[in-house]
């Protein structure tokens, strides 16, 4: 592993219990961001998508290596097989900050089909599948109302959940419910729960990209500046509640747009978990770290904002119900682009065992 100067990163890690996890498993970047004081990675269909398209000297003859081992197979099983293959590497690597966090860290993210979006069994089912590839997985379950039941049910079945298509307040207060019923099952049980990890995400860059397309779409009028916040404020609006209620899980911040995204959650009892390209800007810059989670959003951004409807509907708590997770425009917006890395995956693996003429 090279040696790393000392910067921000590592010095914010050292010195609060915000922690840095690298949004990708990329086996490369993950080294290099645990040299930065990374413990922990997370990924999604789009994000294993890239990582598998843009190594095919790795990845092309694995691919093939699966596809003859198992002839009968289809492109989405081979395909899953080789992320299951990539999450498995990524995982041997922060098996050592595993073991020194107790399982609060050292965990890779791994995310359940998003074709199964709407069978809260087939997900629960399959996030005990992969949490069983490694001691150090954490499952990702997307926050809608059929994955608010599934991630209750694999909280039960003993699995570290990772909430994500999580943009909200509401979303991440509920999904933390569910958690906690699955947590509270299990003592209720005398089944162990000291060395689960779950973590609910808040996707702050997707909620602010929704909403200055909606103030694009209606032409509101609004200061522009207020826009780069509303991430931050649900995500420091929700950190408040988790703490005023003792959740056992913690907020996972994502889809980095900006370095606001990483220094306003600094002090906080949280995970911050940009892309690598960001966590080198901040590393070899000469910022200095300070506690800025306890800091409120500016209150004029607040009311900026609230000119705007959809961001009342994620800042508030009861903005919106269950039931209305999965019409939020950044929910749906984002499950389609799963898919979509879905669908590429297996037009890769199409490509690979059946080049075109």
């Amino acid at each position: 592993m090279p040696t790393q100067t000392p910067g921000p990163l590592l010095t914010a890690t050292e010195s609060f219990p915000t922690v840095l996890w690298n949004d990708s498993s990329d086996l490369d970047e993950l080294r290099q961001s645990i040299s930065f004081g990374g413990v922990g990675a997370t990924c999604n269909p789009v994000i294993a998508y890239t990582t598998l398209s843009q190594h095919p000297d790795v990845w092309e003859p694995r691919i093939r290596a699966i596809a003859e081992a198992n002839p009968t197979w289809s492109e989405s099983e081979i395909g899953w097989r080789a992320v299951k293959d990539l999450s498995i590497e990524a995982a041997k690597l922060l098996e050592p900050a595993f073991a020194a966090h107790k399982g609060r860290n050292g965990r890779l993210s791994v995310q359940t089909d998003p074709r199964f979006h709407r069978d809260a069994k087939h997900l629960a089912d399959q996030a005990v599948e992969f949490s069983e590839m490694a001691p150090n997985i954490v499952v990702k379950i997307p926050a809608t109302s059929t994955g608010i039941a599934a991630i209750e049910d694999a909280t039960y079945r003993g699995v570290s959940v990772n909430v994500t298509v999580s943009f909200s307040v509401p979303q991440a207060v509920r999904a933390a419910e569910a958690i906690e019923r699955g947590l509270q099952r299990r003592d209720k049980e005398g089944l162990d729960t000291s060395g689960m990890g779950p973590v609910v995400t808040i996707m702050v860059g997707r909620l602010d990209d929704w909403l200055k397309s909606v103030v694009a779409r209606d032409g509101i009028y609004l200061d522009p500046s207020a826009l780069e916040w509303a991430g931050i404020a649900a995500f420091k609006k929700a950190y408040g509640i988790f703490q005023e209620r003792g959740f056992r899980s913690r907020l996972l911040s994502a889809a980095f747009r900006n370095v606001l995204q990483w220094s306003e959650f600094q002090g906080g009892d949280v995970v911050v978990s940009p892309p690598f390209k960001w966590q080198k800007i901040i590393n070899d810059s000469d910022y200095q770290p300070v506690a800025r989670m306890q800091v409120p959003v500016d209150p004029h951004y607040i009311e900026q904002l609230r000119r705007i409807p959809d961001f009342s509907r994620a800042y508030d708590e009861d903005g919106m119900t269950v039931d209305e997770f999965i019409s939020f425009g950044p929910t749906a917006k984002t499950l389609r682009q799963f898919l979509d890395a879905d669908a590429k995956l297996d037009s890769l693996v199409r490509d690979i065992l059946i080049p075109a003429p």
